[in-house]
């Protein structure tokens, strides 16, 4: 799978990201403070990463910021990206299950080496369930996407 991923810092966890993504056989495609000389404000690195998606070049994406709030903000003002702030593995599991989300968003502050690793077992081992209520708030937010609403 190709993976962009973004940080508007080079911290520790950020580097441990990429790492362990490549270490599960992905194709990582690095962002911001990842990529010397990119630009490394969270909104713009945040955005590159989920246009990646959104154009089908990358499957997913992982964002991160100090918090992961304004990488997620960033990230789903791109149309068609489901960006979810996870800061454990059950909140990443239901974010993939329930809401078929493409982009992680992470916090560099929360997020420590073993969390991570929980985090992407469980991003990575959790599909979109076929629940119809599921599915209907999915469509909707795509139509939220184009500036429609209803069904």
């Amino acid at each position: 799978m190709r993976i962009s991923v973004s940080s508007d810092m080079d911290e520790p966890v950020a580097r441990s990201l990429v790492t362990e993504l490549r270490s599960r056989g992905h194709e990582v495609l690095t962002h911001g403070a990842l990529k010397p000389g990119d630009n490394t404000q969270w909104s713009f690195c945040s955005e590159a990463a989920a246009r990646e998606v959104e154009a089908g070049t990358s499957d997913q994406a992982v964002v991160c910021c100090w918090t992961g709030t304004g990488a997620s903000i960033a990230a789903n003002k791109v149309p068609g990206v489901r960006a979810a702030l996870c800061t454990d593995a059950y909140t990443a599991d239901g974010a993939r299950r329930w809401n078929d989300a493409n982009v992680l968003a992470l916090s560099l502050r929360l997020t420590s080496e073993p969390l991570l690793k929980e985090i992407l077992d469980a991003w990575f081992a959790a599909q979109a369930g076929g629940d119809a209520d599921d599915r209907e708030n999915v469509a909707h937010i795509g139509r939220l996407d184009l500036g429609r609403t209803g069904p």
